[in-house]
């Protein structure tokens, strides 16, 4: 340890914590009863969507028991999220369902931003690997949590890294934000057209005979474009995956309008094995398998898996009106793919000839002029996201081993 760093001290997670407990066990509900109640599912890159968190029914001393709190750290304790965090940033009134595990941070010793990074670092990844069980689903303890070492400067060095980092996590929340607002201001002029049939304040005239607008019908959605299933490489070649091109699967589809990075990629090699499955930019891709409904635009020629029905639209202008048809389409997705079986599945022929009505094109074009611009923005958004998060993820490591000391760390912040 240099000479800077002496004043660095080993110490343990479980040694910061004041109080480390499991969540409750409890059914989830949409309706408002009780507070919110806070899943696995909810924790995504790390950050909580509270507007999407449901509630849950609770007594009024284990609603004390497990109520969470600003500085709380929440670690994903089974499954495919193993070791996924989240640290509660501001008031809520919310719980933490069992197969959670919360950490309270101990003010005095921690200051619980710095160690939500650190729990976002590799390191943390790393360590998760190196105990999470074998099994197919695998998973960890509250005690092997517990046991992640941690290298802790001083308080208020502590809290100069979080803040540098965190003035990156406040322009990527920023964003977030106006995307959402940017959305919402599109779907709500596609309810006003498409669902109300008024435009522009003028209500359209309505065919009593089809009950839709005059020059209007009902058609299939293989009308607007072409459908495709996607494909999985054989796996056993390793030189068909890590490239460039972006291998679309459901965990890419959450949250985001438009699919900016993948887990996964394939080589040319690979992707050339399946020519046929390749969809280009803005291309609208549905999951159809197990998690059903998610919808999500493709940024650039890409690929996607068995479990995604992709629509690449004949004309442009159809992008943003498909895009919230389906958006808005879940229940009926949900019960198509319900099929009797226990897991869900829309196939490619269900999903092609899928019924959605067709608006004249004076009116797609007119609402393509208007909202094209707001999907622009967000895709905009989105890059800069992935810039600032790249960023971000490349300081961290070298902050929180004083490789880079605060001067130069401040100079890097204010530069991005």
């Amino acid at each position: 340890m240099n000479k800077m760093m002496s004043d660095w001290k080993e110490t343990t997670l479980g040694e910061i914590a004041t109080d480390i407990a499991y969540g409750y066990t409890e059914s989830a509900s949409i309706e408002p009863v009780g507070p919110k109640f806070l899943r696995i599912t909810d924790i995504q890159d790390d950050f909580i969507n509270w507007e999407s968190v449901p509630y849950c029914p609770i007594s009024e001393n284990d609603h004390k028991k497990y109520k969470l709190e600003v500085g709380d750290v929440v670690i994903a304790r089974t499954g495919n999220s193993t070791g996924a965090t989240a640290t509660i940033k501001k008031e809520v009134d919310a719980v933490f369902a069992s197969y959670l595990i919360r950490f309270k941070i101990d003010r005095e010793k921690a200051d619980y931003l710095f160690i939500d990074f650190l729990l976002r670092s590799n390191y943390w990844k790393a360590f998760v690997n190196s105990v999470k069980g074998g099994s197919a689903q695998g998973g960890a303890n509250a005690r092997n949590f517990a046991e992640f070492p941690i290298l802790l400067p001083p308080l208020t060095e502590q809290k100069a890294i979080a803040a540098i980092l965190s003035s990156f996590d406040d322009k990527i929340e920023l964003l977030r934000r106006q995307n959402k607002t940017l959305e919402n201001f599109a779907q709500t002029i596609y309810k006003q057209w498409f669902v109300k049939f008024k435009v522009k304040s003028e209500k359209l005239k309505v065919n009593q005979e089809t009950g839709l607008p005059e020059g209007w019908r009902i058609g299939k959605l293989k009308d607007f474009g072409e459908i495709i299933c996607g494909k999985t490489p054989p796996k056993s070649i390793n030189e068909y995956f890590g490239g460039g091109i972006p291998f679309i699967k459901i965990p890419d589809m959450h949250n985001d309008m438009y699919i900016v990075k993948t887990e996964d990629s394939l080589t040319e090699k690979g992707a050339n094995y399946q020519s046929n499955k390749f969809v280009p930019k803005n291309s609208i891709c549905v999951s159809c398998i197990a998690t059903v409904g998610l919808v999500s635009i493709t940024s650039q020629s890409s690929q996607t898996n068995q479990q995604i029905n992709t629509i690449v639209p004949t004309k442009n202008e159809y992008l943003e009106y498909l895009y919230f048809v389906l958006k808005n389409m879940t229940d009926d997705l949900l019960a198509i793919g319900s099929g009797g079986s226990a897991t869900l599945n829309i196939n490619t022929g269900v999903f092609s000839d899928i019924e959605i009505m067709l608006p004249s094109n004076d009116i797609i074009k007119l609402y393509n002029l208007i909202a094209k611009p707001l999907f622009e923005k967000v895709l905009f958004n989105l890059k800069q996201i992935q810039t600032l998060s790249k960023l971000r993820d490349t300081l961290l490591p070298k902050l929180m081993k004083g490789e880079i000391r605060m001067k130069d760390s401040e100079t890097l912040a204010e530069k991005s």
